[in-house]
């Protein structure tokens, strides 16, 4: 190996470890398999949260494909995009919906967001941390799968959020996000979130599967954070692009809700 690789391995290395080290007071929700409800759960959740006297910002990391915008009823003229280009700072791609919720847009159809490297990923939660100050807590909606777009949100978070549905796909994929990233940080809280039950007993029965996988083969106890029911009501706003929590009598905003209060009372900042 010529001495320019070397130097390229350790500057990669190097920057792996920073990017590992990182902890933002962010609860990140993701999922292994794409349509197991994770941004309808971060946006509703982010939501709730406010209502209850937090101040969170939600931050679409789905950075090719983004859809958060969507759901919140937003057209948004900046996003990370733009703040990744160096176009803006990423506090003036920051735009509030109607009902006073921050949200950081990412952007759609730009495949170059799905490859960044290590250095605009780490530019990217620099961004973040600084900008979490204004924030009692970050939501970060990240993207399905593996890749590293993914994986380094979820190991520079505070807490993960793991959407899970009853199908069995869902769990396999799940079990590979986590076995994934305990690989690259053992400390690593999981909590997981079944979406689209139809009782509390599936529920149940779903995160025990992952929890028996989980703990059998990597030695990791996971936390179940609550369930969201199978609700129609749930599939008729994301037609309407108005979140679930605007209904309060539907039965997924009473499930989300004792969700928040538990996320509410993590610790999300030092001396907090």
């Amino acid at each position: 190996m010529s001495g320019d690789d070397q130097a390229q391995v350790l500057r990669q290395l190097a920057e792996d470890q920073q990017l590992h080290q990182r902890r933002l007071p962010a609860l990140v929700v993701t999922g292994g398999k794409g349509g197991v409800g994770k941004t309808t759960v971060a946006v509703n959740l982010a939501l709730l949260l406010g209502r209850m006297g937090l101040h969170p910002l939600l931050v679409d990391c789905d950075l090719g494909l983004a859809n958060a915008d969507i759901l919140l009823g937003v057209n948004p003229l900046v996003t990370l995009f733009d703040v990744i280009e160096r176009r803006v700072p990423l506090s003036e791609a920051i735009v509030r919906d109607r009902r006073g919720l921050d949200l950081l847009p990412a952007a759609s159809g730009r495949e170059e967001l799905t490859r960044l490297g290590n250095a605009h990923i780490a530019t990217l939660l620099r961004a973040l941390e600084h900008i979490a100050r204004d924030y009692d807590l970050l939501v970060l909606d990240t993207a399905a799968g593996i890749q590293r777009e993914v994986t380094s949100f979820v190991l520079a978070a505070r807490e993960v959020a793991m959407v899970i549905t009853p199908d069995p796909t869902s769990l396999t994929d799940a079990y590979a996000l986590i076995k994934v990233s305990m690989a690259l940080r053992r400390d690593l809280r999981f909590h997981v979130v079944v979406n689209n039950a139809t009782s509390a007993q599936e529920a149940m029965q779903t995160f025990q599967r992952l929890q028996q996988v989980a703990r059998t083969y990597l030695s990791c106890e996971l936390a179940l954070l609550g369930h969201l029911p199978s609700d129609r009501q749930v599939r008729a706003s994301v037609r309407s692009r108005t979140p679930f929590v605007t209904n309060d009598q539907a039965p997924a905003t009473q499930a989300l809700k004792g969700i928040a209060l538990r996320v509410k009372r993590m610790r999300w900042k030092e001396g907090a």
